[in-house]
């Protein structure tokens, strides 16, 4: 399990950072284009993520899919690698790379389907951050040295592997239930989630906030380091690459947490710390905040990307169905972050009016979450994400 999602956090992070630089340098896609392909390329996964893990849920076998999506990869990074025109790139990415990019989520499903406790599956989350970590910079350096084309076949090749310790897990599985040792799976799904719709409902829309502004803090650093901070791209750098590395402990420690706090308290947490951390962010002037900011970034990660997802698969009792719901919270974010960067730049405060606009939307999704588990509590669920969870 670790090595498999070390594998598909591998494998995003070759494909992610690097794919518009594809879309460029070999099928000439201007910026406009890039935009264009990237946008209906997430409204294809967008899809895929709601269909492929419906499937997986009535199948009850996640495992298969995910062994699908390692293969769609590989033929992904055929095509890519042998079609000249941005046409034909589009569809691939339409077609394959939209159910491809579903691999990680039904990884996290079949954990939760499996019987994993909510700190198994943070922790999972955090090798995928350590993936995160060393993949951009490997994925620039097969650039750099072997080509474009070098790293698409480096995505196949993650792939080939994703592909052999899935055929490991499902062996793992079949021959768990030749000797009758099957492990704790997960409550049966119904149709009714245990929170009830509304509380659903409102807390989707906080998660769609919270990924909105965390994918503006990232996407907009820095061009806010350079012009206006004045700082060298450097510290943008420097400063997201210390962020990512705190991280990991920073996810290994609130999965911990989940074994003693309510999910939505822990995610309250995450909150305050993304709101410190984006008024700190406005008004900072100098490279040592920059850096002394980051551990609350790690923080407010920490709970949307590790809690949060633990939260949707405890409140939504089919795997792929939640895990699915979660993730396409931060596609829709990031099409969300679009916006609040563009109207926050043109306050008064310039570019420091995106931060303090993230800082007044986080506040609102807090409060939502707020609502939303107002709701849950009365009426009247004992679902340990939202009530404390006894101890000892």
């Amino acid at each position: 399990m670790p090595s498999s999602a070390l594998l598909w956090g591998l494998q995003i992070a070759f494909l992610s950072p690097a794919l518009a630089l594809i879309l460029v340098t070999l099928y000439g896609a201007t910026t406009a284009e890039v935009g264009w392909v990237l946008a209906i390329y997430n409204a294809g996964g967008f899809i895929a993520s709601l269909l492929l893990p419906a499937y997986a849920d009535r199948k009850h076998d996640y495992l298969g899919p995910m062994l699908a999506c390692g293969v769609l990869t590989v033929l992904l990074a055929a095509v890519l690698a042998t079609v000249t025109s941005l046409q034909l790139a589009t569809i691939a990415l339409i077609v394959i790379g939209g159910p491809a990019g579903v691999g990680s989520s039904m990884l996290y499903a079949h954990l939760r389907h499996s019987g994993a406790r909510p700190a198994d599956v943070v922790n999972t989350r955090a090798i995928v951050s350590v993936a995160w970590i060393a993949g951009p910079p490997l994925a620039t350096f097969i650039i750099g040295w072997f080509g474009n084309r070098a790293v698409l076949l480096a995505i196949a090749a993650v792939a080939v592997l994703n592909i052999v310790t899935t055929l490991i897990m499902i062996s793992q599985g079949r021959v768990a239930q030749t000797s009758g040792a099957h492990p704790a799976a997960a409550p049966p799904a119904r149709d009714e989630p245990p929170v009830g719709r509304a509380g659903v409902v409102l807390i989707t829309a906080a998660f769609v906030l919270l990924q909105a502004t965390n994918a503006t803090g990232m996407t907009i650093l820095t061009v806010y380091v350079t012009e206006t901070m004045r700082l060298d791209g450097m510290w943008a750098g420097i400063a997201l690459g210390v962020a990512a590395a705190l991280e990991v402990p920073a996810l290994i420690g609130i999965g911990r947490l989940t074994e003693r706090f309510s999910s939505l308290g822990l995610i309250a947490t995450s909150c305050l710390a993304g709101i410190a951390y984006y008024l700190g962010l406005a008004f900072a002037a100098g490279p040592v905040a920059l850096i002394a900011l980051q551990p609350l970034n790690a923080w407010s990660f920490a709970g949307i990307g590790g809690v949060g997802l633990t939260l949707f698969q405890r409140m939504i009792p089919r795997p792929g169905l939640s895990t699915g719901l979660y993730m396409n919270t931060r596609r829709i974010g990031s099409i969300v972050s679009g916006p609040i960067i563009a109207f926050g730049s043109i306050t008064a405060l310039g570019q420091r009016g995106i931060f303090v606009a993230s800082a007044a939307l986080t506040l609102a999704g807090l409060l939502i979450i707020s609502l939303g588990g107002r709701i849950t509590t009365k009426k009247g669920t004992a679902d340990p994400a939202v009530l404390p969870v006894p101890t000892g």
